[in-house]
């Protein structure tokens, strides 16, 4: 059967009989992940700053015409509200329905609207499918691409001129024009292992870059990187339920210490002709290319990165020779991150540089030189991200959170670094605030949650933060969510000693007694990629959480060291060398002091949970500290580092040529023999990111070792094992019954020492 889901156990594994769920966890999780009611019952957007700030246009359903959507324009100041782009302008020639708007953009002059529709997905983030012009003067509407097959263009932009669209099809760029419909191919040579103006499953993963073409500022000329991945490892996905014989999917996927696609970037005129190659140093190879911009019109600024990724070279490229000149070198001894705030100012004289330099990451002004380097932003704080720059008002405003790590606020500061910087996010609003502002810095789409409360989108005027209107406050939302949410979780800190403090949450049960002692589920995640500890809606998993709370459980997450919270370089980077060593420890003496401290919480009933790098720190915790858990339910985890791929797992623990140790040392595969507890593996079969193969080869570890587990696997589902109806619902109902089966809810009367 077509989606069918395989329950396996090891070879030597009991199958115990299956605990039911309570008729109350049964309908729980079906309200969750199996209806509605907690969906946004109003939606916003996607709303795009036009006419530099003073007005908005967003997406609304159309008033006559069914299931169409009409682009709409708002006044900033007034409200005042008119229709952009009806739906019915939508309805292309010969068909009787409007597009279906994915995506959208306006030309620079606002007269043409660029419209996606009728996607398809390549991986888990990147999709590509068709792309339509329309030109609000004359209501002609206009199917990009030629001849080409339906949804096989990607990543379609406006010139800055606003007279051609350029857009990648099949591993090419192409460039048309919107005057005659003419097609020129600017690059040539693609194929299964050559693409152009796109980029290989690791970059767009680990880097975040996709859309891999830039266009000059004065619409003449495209920059690109272009990826020869020829001589990297391929590995096949097995696809055994979509048809009576197996096929693969192959996918070129560079495992730890193995070969990278050579990357290069080019320039070539809209015109077409010869590409004019960059000429950077380092090996296209072993050295990565990860940003690259247009610094005016006739230079590039590109960051090159060494493979260790401990050293970002800023450098000036020229459009016309390629002769790049070095500007200034970004090192660490750990790692560097990619810098993704890269605004000019003084007329491309200066430039902004985000940088931990000096222990915390600050926002720089850089001449354009690099001879002078001023922080904008001094202090013992981190910014999270540049929200936006008023270079004529003279201001800059960012995201940080000086005080307390689990929420995110607005702040504003002196483009010259003078004078203290203020708070904007109402002191009354604790929580995650995030901000698109308008051009003209008046205005800002701002977005505030809390670790119980739905997301609301209001406008608001700057720098006073006066609410104008809102576009989402859900209370119908809002008072579903309260039927979940009983008791608010409690955010607090716990030190672990050696002067180490960690930030965490806990949600007890609605009718919790202190006097009594309950098991106890942590959520973990771990790893630099994400914190759990944060004060922001967190959606299904967060209801999820309070419904097996009220179960009879305590819920626990804590933040270890190595996590990307906002607390400066060191507790970041302490981690190097040590992914799952450090944090495992850190998690497990948070246990044992939570325990000590909190004694209604039982230290014999501790289980962990976690998915992906979460699914990795749970083997860690059960084969490290096997006296701490006494259940773990490990989703998609790595349980071997060598199996990773390059770009995340070398940035973080070196390369295995030098440091085959560390990895020894951090893989949990190579620490099965401690488990002693009941423990869950699950993976999907089809997962692109984190392969199946680590856990199969862990089954085989686990089988020789003798030890006694479960496994679950999902066939063809992805990263996110939410393919296919019902099977979000699926697994979080394993994991339920999982833990009420191996540890039972509800509380107990502590023992007498």
């Amino acid at each position: 059967m077509r989606g069918s889901l395989v329950t396996l156990a090891c070879l030597a594994a009991s199958t115990p009989a299956a605990a039911q769920l309570t008729p109350a966890a049964e309908a729980g999780l079906r309200r969750i992940y199996a209806s509605a009611e907690f969906g946004p019952r109003q939606r916003f957007g996607p709303a795009v700053w036009i006419e530099n700030g003073a007005a908005y246009a967003t997406i609304e359903a159309a008033a006559d015409v069914p299931n169409g959507a009409d682009i709409v324009r708002y006044d900033a100041a007034s409200g005042i509200r008119t229709v952009f782009v009806p739906a019915r302008q939508l309805v292309p020639p010969g068909a009787s329905a409007p597009l279906e708007i994915e995506d959208y953009a306006l030309s620079p002059e606002g007269g043409k609207v660029l419209l996606f529709t009728n996607t398809a997905r390549v991986w888990r983030l990147n999709t590509r499918g068709d792309y339509w012009v329309l030109d609000r003067a004359s209501g002609r509407l206009t199917k990009l691409g030629g001849d080409a097959p339906a949804s096989t263009l990607m990543y379609a932009k406006f010139s800055p001129t606003g007279d051609r669209v350029g857009y990648v099809r099949q591993g090419n760029i192409y460039v048309e024009s919107l005057r005659d419909g003419a097609i020129t191919r600017l690059t040539n040579g693609a194929d299964s292992l050559h693409v152009n103006g796109m980029t290989d499953w690791v970059y767009e993963e680990e880097f975040s870059l996709r859309d891999a073409f830039r266009w000059s500022p004065d619409g003449s000329r495209i920059a690109y990187w272009a990826f020869d991945m020829t001589g990297v490892g391929t590995f096949n996905l097995i696809n055994t339920t979509d048809s009576i014989y197996p096929f693969v999917t192959p996918i070129q996927y560079p495992k730890v210490g193995t070969t990278n696609s050579a990357v290069r970037a080019g320039v070539v005129s809209v015109t077409g002709g010869p590409t004019t190659w960059l000429a950077l140093p380092g090996d296209p190879r072993e050295d990565y290319l990860p940003r690259m911009d247009w610094a005016g019109k006739d230079e590039l600024l590109v960051q090159r990165m060494n493979r260790l990724q401990n050293t970002n070279r800023l450098l000036l490229a020229n459009a016309a020779t390629g002769v790049a000149r070095e500007v200034m070198v970004e090192r660490d001894s750990a790692w560097v991150d990619v810098v993704d705030d890269v605004h000019w100012l003084a007329g491309g004289k200066e430039f902004t540089w985000v940088s931990e330099r000096d222990g915390w990451r600050h926002v720089y002004r850089v001449s354009r030189d690099g001879k002078t380097v001023v922080n904008v932003t001094p202090g013992a704080f981190d910014v999270v991200s540049i929200a936006a720059l008023d270079e004529a008002g003279g201001w800059l405003y960012y995201i940080a959170s000086p005080d307390d790590p689990t929420r995110r606020y607005l702040y504003r500061t002196r483009l010259d670094g003078k004078g203290q910087p203020v708070r904007l996010s109402p002191a009354n609003q604790p929580g995650t605030h995030g901000y698109d502002i308008a051009p003209n810095g008046s205005w800002a789409i701002h977005t505030y949650s809390r670790a119980e409360t739905p997301p609301t989108v209001a406008l608001v005027r700057l720098p006073t933060h006066q609410t104008l209107r809102s576009f989402v406050d859900d209370s119908v939302r809002r008072a579903a969510v309260a039927t979940v949410v009983k008791t608010p979780r409690e955010f607090f800190r716990v030190d672990v000693g050696n002067g180490v403090v960690l930030d965490g949450w806990m949600i007890k049960p609605k009718d919790f007694d202190s006097t009594r002692t309950y098991p106890t589920l942590f959520y973990v995640y771990g790893e630099p990629a994400g914190q759990t500890v944060t004060d922001a809606w967190s959606g299904a998993g967060g209801l999820w959480q309070h419904l097996v709370a009220d179960q009879g459980y305590v819920v626990v997450s804590v933040d270890n060291r190595g996590t990307p919270a906002p607390r400066g370089r060191d507790w970041r980077k302490v981690v190097y060398g040590k992914i799952g060593i450090i944090s495992s420890a850190d998690q497990a003496a948070a246990v044992r002091e939570l325990t000590r401290t909190r004694r209604y919480l039982d230290p014999n009933r501790v289980a962990i949970w976690g998915w992906s790098g979460g699914g990795s720190s749970t083997l860690q915790a059960m084969f490290r500290y096997p006296d701490v858990y006494q259940v773990g339910m490990s989703v998609a985890p790595v349980p071997d580092q060598l199996l990773y791929d390059t770009i995340y797992q070398e940035r973080y623990m070196g390369l295995p040529s030098r440091n085959k140790e560390w990895y020894d040392q951090a893989s949990p595969i190579n620490f099965a023999a401690g488990l002693k507890g009941k423990l869950l593996l699950v993976h999907g079969s089809g997962d692109d990111n984190v392969h199946m193969q680590g856990s199969e080869l862990l089954v085989n570890r686990m089988v020789t070792l003798g030890k006694q587990f479960d496994l679950m696997v999902y066939p063809n589902r992805s990263h996110c094992i939410c393919e296919g109806p019902g099977t979000t619902l699926h697994v979080y109902s394993l994991l339920t019954r999982y833990l009420t089966e191996h540890l039972p809810a509800g509380p107990r009367t502590p023992t007498v020492p």
